[in-house]
């Protein structure tokens, strides 16, 4: 039934219906799918679920200030560096990560390659949610039975896994040798 809510949803939600304000997206705990119109790689499929995120993280030694319009609207939005999932598209896209900031330890695709990052989730990702009061305990159950490609953690045993890990290695790789852009 929860896995429905994600694999098939009744409604699949576009940047542009994400960030208005009010939002429909709830500040409530729960978890995220992303669907994609067109697929991030030739590899993969287009129109299904390919990643799930949740919101809030299990925290045991303090409280979370995450939600689901937090995570979901910062996917859109952020940088590479605070999502897992733009780390992801951007590498399977091709886009540069650089390291930023004085430290240099911040990887990014840039301004511009995070513009372009946004603007190819805008035309492509889709999201829905499901709200759930422990999220933790649904991300594992959904990883261990569905084919999600572009989830990393938990998810050894997908094909995919080694190839995503790889070119994410790559991407960091590549970051590191040139000088950090301010």
């Amino acid at each position: 039934m929860a896995n429905t809510a994600l694999t098939a949803p009744d409604r699949l939600w576009s940047a542009q219906e994400v960030l208005v304000r009010p939002s429909p997206v709830p500040a409530a705990a729960g978890v995220y799918g992303w669907h994609f119109e067109q697929a991030p790689s030739a590899d993969l499929d287009a129109g299904r679920l390919l990643y799930v995120g949740i919101a809030p993280r299990y925290m045991a030694n303090r409280t979370s200030t995450q939600n689901l319009r937090k995570r979901v609207r910062y996917h859109y939005r952020g940088n590479a560096a605070g999502s897992t999932l733009r780390l992801t598209l951007g590498c399977l896209l091709g886009i540069e990560l650089r390291r930023v900031g004085k430290s240099g330890t911040r990887m990014t695709f840039g301004k511009a390659g995070e513009a372009a990052l946004s603007q190819w989730m805008a035309e492509n990702a889709r999201v829905c949610w499901i709200e759930h009061d422990e999220p933790w305990t649904l991300e594992s159950e959904f990883i261990s039975q569905l084919d999600l490609p572009l989830n990393l953690d938990q998810n050894r045993h997908n094909p995919f896994h080694v190839r995503l890990t790889e070119l994410r290695s790559q991407a960091r790789q590549r970051a590191r040798a040139p000088a950090v852009s301010v």
